[in-house]
């Protein structure tokens, strides 16, 4: 699944998700799904990723929320037209659950803002009709 999200139209975000089935064990109720994330600054002025905020929410309502500093230990200085990519994982104990988020981040006068994420899903192919 791959969809895009724009925020006041400087930051752009691209999500592809995909479900990892060799390091599944459905049997003991372990779904594990990667994500790739593009983070790209369409607008006039560099900003630096400061920390990133995830509600991951499984097919039977259990949510659970992560928190943290940056993305895969890093923390992407995105100059204008500049993009940076990232592949990480959610396991879930449900074949189908969702992810939401936002991402804060800093632009060069030191203004802080948030970076919406809005939900994407997470499913086992064929899951889904």
């Amino acid at each position: 699944m791959t969809m895009s999200i724009e925020k006041n139209n400087t930051i752009k975000i691209d999500v592809e998700t995909s479900y990892l089935a060799h390091e599944s064990d459905p049997e003991k109720e372990r779904y594990l799904f990667s994500y790739t994330i593009t983070i790209k600054n369409q607008g006039n002025s560099s900003a630096r990723l400061l920390s990133r905020y995830w509600k991951i929410t499984g097919g039977n309502g259990q949510e659970q929320e992560v928190e943290g500093d940056g993305v895969v230990g890093q923390h992407p200085y995105l100059s204008p037209e500049q993009e940076f990519t990232y592949t990480s994982a959610a396991m879930l104990d449900t074949p189908v659950g969702m992810m939401q988020g936002h991402y804060m981040m800093v632009d060069d006068d030191g203004k802080q803002f948030e970076v919406d994420i809005p939900a994407f899903t997470l499913a086992v192919p064929q899951t889904l009709h």
